[in-house]
């Protein structure tokens, strides 16, 4: 079961605060230290290399700030050689697969032009862009909302703020795979990823504030260890959009003391980061890159 081992990041040049589309980049507007910016953005691309991943970088681009949040404007897939099954780590050599990419229909106005940028980065190597969303006023933002549950051909589905709910069903039929809805309350936890994160397939760490009743029971139910990040690290330090991207380590911002502590007991390893640059646009560790085959 080939588990992704390339990542895509974005040059951070161009990052930066200049307009408020979630709760965090309240006051933050021209506040970034782009210096200090820089130097966390090449301390998370190291710490992927450390872990013996391929980094592959994609030039940021004038007018498009939050580009470097890269995690949101695809959904990568592998699809069997015979075309029938789609699944996020399907047995075999990923070599000999099909790969493609849903292209996401990002619901701000200030960043649909991001999308296409992306698209051309995986056409040119070999992976099929899928555009999904026809309907102008549906919205989907790729792997910041749909996240692939490890060795399993099944979606989690984040919605409420960015994705529309509609757009699982389409996703589910193009794709052969189940996805797991889960609605999202709390505007600070606009995306799924920055309140679960996937460390392996039987544990997720959780803020469980973000969720439905319903939704906290599914995850509890499917997962046999769910680790709940305390509010103040969730909220104000993105503790659960940290990444698991081996089974074993997890890059997360420095700083969450009691997750970290949740972490180490669960037999995992914290690897901090400081993102303090990139938390004031609302996107940490996970955010700022996407996996690939």
């Amino acid at each position: 079961m080939p588990a992704p081992k390339r990542v895509l990041m974005t040059s951070p040049e161009h990052f930066d605060v200049e307009y408020v589309i979630n709760p965090h980049m309240a006051g933050h507007i021209g506040d970034i230290d782009k210096t200090a910016a820089t130097q966390q953005w090449e301390a998370l691309r190291d710490a992927y290399e450390n872990l013996d991943f391929v980094v592959e970088i994609v030039d940021g681009l004038a007018g498009l700030p939050d580009m470097v949040f890269c995690a949101n404007q695809t959904l990568p897939y592998l699809v069997l050689p015979s075309g029938n099954d789609v699944v996020s780590a399907p047995a075999g050599d990923p070599k000999n697969m099909n790969k493609g990419v849903v292209l996401s229909q990002m619901f701000a106005r200030e960043r649909k032009r991001e999308v296409s940028r992306y698209a051309r980065f995986f056409e040119d190597i070999g992976y099929e862009s899928q555009p999904l969303c026809t309907n102008t006023s549906t919205s989907f933002e790729g792997m910041g909302d749909a996240l692939w549950h490890p060795f399993r051909s099944l979606l989690w589905g984040g919605y409420g703020f960015r994705t529309d709910v509609a757009v699982y069903p389409l996703i589910s039929e193009a794709l052969g795979v189940r996805v797991l809805p889960l609605e999202l309350t709390d505007p600070d936890f606009y995306h799924l990823d920055t309140c679960f994160s996937v460390l392996n397939e039987e544990t997720v760490l959780i803020f469980p504030g973000a969720f439905q009743p319903d939704g906290l029971a599914l995850i509890k139910k499917l997962f046999q260890n769910v680790l709940e990040s305390p509010e103040d690290e969730a909220r104000a330090l993105f503790s659960c959009n940290a990444h698991c991207p081996d089974g074993k380590h997890v890059l997360i911002q420095s700083g969450c003391t009691s997750t970290n502590g949740l972490l180490l007991r669960a037999g995992f390893h914290p690897v901090e980061l400081d993102t303090s640059e990139y938390l004031k646009a609302g996107g940490s560790v996970f955010c700022m890159k996407q996996m690939f085959w």
